[in-house]
């Protein structure tokens, strides 16, 4: 089977084209195709409260683009889920709305609590379950936490805290205090016995950076290394020197610094990258509404 998923995010839009592939017995999600284009939503609704007329322009000509794509891979199922730009501007429902009657494609604006439940669902083949997780989503409008034992999720939360928000400064200093207070309330049970669990395009990259492997645990020591590394650089050095692009290299600190104050206040020592995020968490929620559950990884 194909599937099609669309994450709809504060600084970046995604579209990912998978296909199934059984390989021993195992299900495995195979990348056909994958397009990011960086159209920031984030900076009209953190600014002005909604989406500017000329993004608005654009986001549909980019929405009609997918929808091309989608219907000329033939894909079996499709789900475009929108997340913290577009639910909170005034005028996203009615461009949601806009869009499914003119190009057919119909768009979800979820909660951070169903944005932190598919990324969760992503993560967890990559999980010891004998062991404590802390997961951190960062995107550009809100960070989704998580603790997870013995595999199971046991609570969550979304804050208002992400990399444009932080960039363009509408990142409350009440939210900071309040997802601070949310972390060591919740980690102080576990100790220094809980581990971090990085999604998201800035961890990625700072993990990349940082020049570790796939499978390897990236500790707090070292992300704080490559953040003063990566500081010293200006935006033009971070484009040219590192190849990041232009809309990485300016929310790539501000993301950084969400990770480890995060993982600072869980007393968190290290941080595993599985390189997973909510498209994949949608690839895989398609997969289980249209057929059975199975055990699933990602390629």
């Amino acid at each position: 089977m194909k599937f099609a998923a669309i994450d709809i995010g504060s600084n970046a839009i995604r579209l990912q084209v998978t296909t199934t592939i059984r390989t021993k017995g195992e299900l495995n999600f195979k990348k056909i195709e994958y397009v990011r284009f960086p159209l920031r939503l984030g900076q009209d609704v953190f600014n002005t409260g909604a989406i500017s007329t000329q993004k608005k322009v654009k986001f549909k000509k980019l929405m009609k683009a997918f929808k091309i794509m989608i219907d000329l891979y033939e894909v079996d199922d499709y789900m475009a889920c929108a997340t913290s730009a577009m639910r909170e501007a005034k005028n996203g429902l009615e461009i949601v709305k806009e869009v499914e009657e003119e190009i057919k494609l119909k768009i979800k604006i979820i909660d951070g609590a169903t944005e932190a439940l598919l990324i969760n669902n992503a993560i967890n083949t990559f999980l010891d379950r004998k062991k404590n997780y802390l997961h951190i989503d960062v995107g550009g409008g809100s960070t989704e936490l998580t603790i997870i034992k013995g595999g199971e999720k046991l609570s969550s939360k979304s804050f208002k805290v992400g990399s444009v928000r932080r960039l363009e400064h509408h990142d409350s200093p009440v939210m900071w205090n309040n997802m601070k207070k949310w972390t060591i309330e919740q980690c102080s049970k576990y100790n220094a016995s809980i581990t971090a669990v990085g999604t998201g395009g800035n961890i990625n990259k700072l993990f990349e950076l940082a020049l570790k492997q796939k499978g390897e645990r990236m500790t707090l020591i070292q992300l704080k290394d490559v953040q003063g590394f990566v500081r010293k650089m200006s935006i033009e050095d971070r484009i040219n020197e590192l190849q990041l692009n232009p809309d990485r290299a300016d929310v790539i600190i501000p993301a950084s610094e969400i990770y480890i104050a995060v993982m600072e206040w869980a007393h968190a020592k290290s941080i595993i990258v599985p390189e997973v995020g909510l498209k994949d968490g949608i690839m895989q929620h398609l997969y289980l509404r249209n057929t059975e559950k199975e055990k699933i990884k990602f390629s």
